[in-house]
């Protein structure tokens, strides 16, 4: 399959200062697409944007919190025509077992994790309508893919809302050249692990995947073929624990 130039293309990254985030949009600034990234630490966002210019990249940062919706549609208007979206932005905490949820972290979970991802589509479906073409690409989890323990309510049922996100995109778009891939990763090693009760060792870390893996990924999404949509994919390393703990 002949994979197309990103050069030209403006990805706005949702959650671009860490981890998968981040990752992406290294990946896609190295294929030739200019990187919008966006999140809520300036700091972090700004380190991302060094980076890739150093690598001889371009990038820019839109500090944005997703789940002010204003503050979306406002921030999308900064960046101006959107190629491609990646919404990366995500959260747990560590209590997160049913019966000992606080409701307010599965309020700010749902935010962050959904909702915030629905504002972002929505603000950037009108650009794509007017030029026939776009790509979103929405990360969610292995734990959008099986039910997993170790992932908690909150987390498990935003994560799972988000198959059913991308697929609607792709039934109500994709006759308008907007295509859409749920991308669901099993352990990466991110800065969310450190969330979990339990954080795993620097040795588990390690045999899991990378944010890097991701990365290509979503940047081999991004340059298919306008003919092709990648529904969903899912990922995960060889050491698989949520096999090896069955």
């Amino acid at each position: 399959m002949a994979h197309e130039t990103l050069k030209g293309k403006t990805a706005w990254i949702i959650g671009g200062g860490s981890g998968l985030g981040a990752a992406s949009a290294e990946a896609l600034a190295a294929g030739g697409a200019h990187v919008c990234l966006s999140g809520r630490r300036r700091d972090a966002l700004e380190t991302v944007a060094d980076r890739i210019a150093r690598a001889g990249g371009s990038a820019e940062v839109q500090v944005l919190d997703v789940a002010n919706r204003d503050a979306v549609t406002a921030t999308a208007s900064a960046v101006g025509g959107v190629d491609i979206l990646v919404y990366s932005a995500g959260t747990n905490v560590p209590t997160r077992a049913l019966e000992t949820l606080d409701g307010d972290d599965w309020e700010r979970i749902v935010s962050i994790n959904l909702s915030g991802a629905l504002y972002c589509v929505q603000a950037v479906l009108p650009g794509m309508r007017a030029r026939n073409s776009g790509t979103v690409v929405v990360i969610s989890s292995w734990a959008g893919w099986r039910m997993e323990p170790v992932a908690g309510v909150s987390y498990s049922a935003t994560k799972h809302a988000l198959p059913a996100l991308c697929e609607t995109i792709n039934i109500e778009e994709g006759q308008r050249g907007i295509r859409a891939t749920c991308l669901m990763p099993a352990e990466a090693a991110t800065d969310v692990l450190d969330t979990r009760p339990n954080p795993p060792s620097a040795e588990a870390r390690a045999r899991m995947l990378q944010a890097s893996d991701i990365g290509d990924a979503v940047a081999f999404v991004a340059s298919a073929p306008a003919r092709v949509c990648m529904n969903q994919i899912v990922m995960s390393p060889l050491h698989n624990n949520f096999y090896a703990t069955r």
